[in-house]
């Protein structure tokens, strides 16, 4: 789950992260709040929406970046107008781009020099890993690219937690001393933290600043939780802002779906994740392009089934419909009744392939053989990627 950077910017305060005094704002009379509290002076306007390069981006009416900094509280509105309600386009958004509904207003800095700091989660060594350079405010996997050697790498142990050599050691590299190692020191205890209480996937401060005046602060904040453990964190769950994520996507969380949206004419309907991958590679293998990425999971019922059905269908963009089933936990009986029940509920209008093999496969192949639904059955998922490619390319002529 992803939060805007006015929310991150919130959870930083809870920690003693040092960042900028900033203001959000929804409609023209927050915008007027938030102006009023930063005076007349030097002031930066942020969109948020979940995605970077913001920036760098476009809006569809033609004006040119997302973050704006101005010298005065009137161009600050200015700017603020043409960004709140309008899409901004970049190069994370895809060409759809997002709507801006929410603004950051927030003091601008005297910037010295800027750096990259970052905890994530490095599921190879099962625990965080912070990465952290000297050049920030940049791609930071250009920087990987093309000068590997300025990128930090400290892996945490999750026994141990952060310990103070390694925060000395990241320090010194990124060439920190005196009063700004001590800054630097405190900042990073605190993302650590705030990684750790809340469950944390990422927590990247693009860019990590020192002002002229000697502070250190993070300038800008990007922050994503693990979505298994934010039911133990009510207060990280009102974040989650449903105007930033596919409708689709969050009608399969109401059914503990793992659903993602992609730009191909082939759904699948799958069970596991490794099962999953392998079904949308060899989809490609055989030239067509995966619509989604769907796990029912090992003990989805008869009702979810039949949503993820819907929720295939609801996207115009599919013109046929892989299902691969390998029963153990997940019985093919159940499957084949969710495929039924869906063509009941919702017009499977488009070509349907069903690869079912495993646990109650005999009855599963009989209640989709005795009922109505319009169907071509594989024996094997080579068979059945074959068998959509080509029923959807026939489609097409």
């Amino acid at each position: 789950m992803n939060i805007h950077e006015y929310q991150a910017k919130a959870l930083f305060g809870e920690y003693g992260i040092p960042a900028p005094r900033g203001f959000a704002a929804t409609n023209a009379e927050e915008m007027e709040a938030a102006l009023n509290e930063l005076g007349d002076g030097p002031i930066v306007v942020k969109s948020q929406i979940h995605a970077g390069g913001r920036g760098k981006g476009t809006f569809t009416t033609g004006f040119q970046g997302g973050v704006k900094v101005v010298d005065s509280a009137a161009k600050a509105r200015e700017m603020a107008e043409a960004m709140l309600g309008n899409t901004l386009v970049t190069n994370q958004t895809g060409p759809e781009g997002r709507k801006v509904q929410t603004l950051y207003f927030t003091e601008a800095c005297s910037i010295a020099h800027e750096y990259y700091l970052a905890i994530v989660l490095d599921r190879e060594s099962a625990g965080a890993v912070i990465i952290a350079s000297t050049e920030g405010g940049v791609d930071i996997e250009a920087v990987a690219e093309k000068t590997p050697e300025k990128i930090i790498r400290v892996p945490v142990s999750p026994a141990l937690g952060l310990r103070p050599h390694q925060v000395r050691r990241i320090g010194f590299s990124l060439g920190f001393s005196g009063d700004q190692l001590k800054q630097f020191s405190k900042l990073l205890g605190g993302l650590y933290k705030m990684f750790w209480d809340k469950h944390a996937m990422l927590v990247e401060v693009n860019p990590l600043i020192t002002t002229k005046e000697g502070d250190v602060q993070a300038l800008d904040a990007k922050v994503s939780f693990d979505d298994n453990a934010t039911f133990l964190h009510p207060e990280i769950q009102e974040l989650r802002d449903l105007n930033e994520e596919d409708p689709k996507e969050i009608e399969a969380s109401k059914y503990n779906l793992s659903y993602i949206a992609l730009d191909g004419n082939i759904a699948c309907l799958v069970n596991g994740a490794g099962l999953a991958m392998a079904t949308m590679d060899i989809i490609k293998a055989n030239g067509g392009d995966p619509a989604n990425f769907l796990d029912v999971g090992g003990g989805a019922t008869e009702e979810q089934v039949t949503a993820a059905f819907k929720i295939i269908l609801s996207d115009p963009n599919v013109k046929g419909i892989l299902v691969n089933i390998f029963g153990g936990i997940m019985k093919c009986d159940i499957i084949a009744r969710g495929v039924v029940s869906a063509a009941k509920n919702v017009q499977i209008d488009v070509p349907l392939v069903v690869r079912l093999e495993g646990t109650n496969v005999d009855e599963g192949k009989r209640i989709l053989r005795e009922s109505t639904v319009n169907l071509i059955p594989a024996d094997s998922l080579a068979e059945a990627a074959k068998l959509i490619v080509k029923e959807v390319e026939s489609a097409k002529a």
